[in-house]
């Protein structure tokens, strides 16, 4: 535990050090940055999808209205964040100093929300278009069970068979057909955003997933592995260096096939006495010392998190923005700080009087 938060600080350190040497070139680097990205990236793809996107022929009436709605979103934040760069450098070098004080956890927690902060124009279009999307996926669903003669019976969770009237097939046709004519339109802008929204949240995963591993090594194994390898044995195994039978000694190469040692017999097959063999142990190896940590850290958590995206991706819903890593659990997340505090005292003071 202690080694965790020592190399943390270490690291907060050498990182808040190096940023607030290079505040200013930081600052002027990451505007310029978020410039590009909203101008080059942001602004003409949605131009593009207002068009004729990759050749396809889209509803020109639909594809403006997304359009301009982005359009004006994006401009709505960019006047907002020309009023935040007077401010952004005192917060790179808040964040330098968080980071020398505290350690590295702080300023990577403060710069996944600050990313969140600077990108909050494409998560909210993203939140809209995908409502948009789902709820025509959802209609059209709804409407092709209704040709099919099945209805949704949210008691059991199960497709019923049900009569509708010709009213209701007539309504469901004249629906049907727009929504389902109008779905490349909206599917082209939420693939659109999706990919932005998906782009900025693995950002924030691979942060997330940085910090977990730095306080899962285990630096105290690592070292004593360096120092002596020997406390971590990995298995056993004896090199048979001689066997003494009938008063001759008769060192054998026991890898050869035809010099296998019988059970109760020498080499030689005759009624061996004495043999003579070393006991030798394998060490584990780095990667074989802090696997398992890495392992209890995702916990088959990358798996879940791709099925999840996956099938929010298709249905329109709401994709994780987290991985929800494992991090090592220290006392005082279990306990209250005066009892700790009283837990390290009493310790202290029972090997004082030991």
């Amino acid at each position: 535990m202690w080694s965790s938060l020592a190399v943390d600080v270490l690291l907060g350190n050498l990182f808040g050090l190096v940023l607030l040497y290079h505040a200013e070139s930081a600052c002027i680097w990451i505007l310029k940055f978020s410039s590009d990205i909203t101008n080059e990236l942001l602004r003409s793809g949605c131009v593009w999808l207002m068009g004729v996107p990759a050749g396809f022929k889209l509803n020109n009436e639909l594809a403006e209205v997304l359009g301009m709605i982005s359009l004006t979103a994006i401009q709505i934040w960019s006047t907002i964040w020309i009023f935040l760069v007077s401010l952004f450098l005192y917060f790179i070098r808040g964040l330098a100093i968080s980071g020398i004080i505290f350690g590295v956890t702080i300023p990577a927690a403060l710069i996944i929300d600050l990313i969140a902060l600077a990108t909050l124009h494409v998560s909210t279009l993203h939140w809209l278009i995908s409502l948009l999307y789902s709820t025509q996926i959802q209609a059209l669903a709804a409407l092709w069970r209704l040709f099919r003669g099945r209805k949704w019976n949210p008691l059991r969770q199960r497709l019923d068979s049900y009569d509708y009237t010709v009213k209701q097939h007539i309504v469901g046709s004249l629906l049907f057909t727009p929504l389902l004519l109008l779905l490349p339109t909206t599917s082209v802008f939420y693939i659109f955003f999706t990919i932005m929204n998906t782009t900025i949240s693995l950002m924030c995963m691979l942060i997330e997933v940085t910090i977990s591993f730095i306080h899962a090594t285990p630096y105290i194994k690592i070292f004593l592995w360096l120092v002596r390898p020997r406390r971590f044995p990995s298995g056993i195994w004896f090199e048979i260096v001689s066997v003494w039978s009938g008063g001759i000694d008769s060192p054998r190469d026991i890898n050869s096939p035809s010099e296998k040692l019988q059970p109760g017999k020498g080499l030689t097959g005759e009624k061996s006495s004495v043999v003579v063999s070393f006991l030798h142990s394998n060490f584990l190896t780095v990667g074989q010392i802090v696997m398992p940590h890495y392992n209890k850290v995702l916990s088959g958590k990358p798996r879940t998190l791709v099925a999840t995206a996956a099938y929010g991706v298709l249905t329109g819903r709401r994709i994780p923005s987290s991985i929800g890593t494992d991090l090592p659990t220290f006392p005082w997340m279990l306990i209250s700080y005066k009892e700790y505090w009283r837990l390290c005292r009493d310790s202290v003071l029972v090997c004082y009087r030991a």
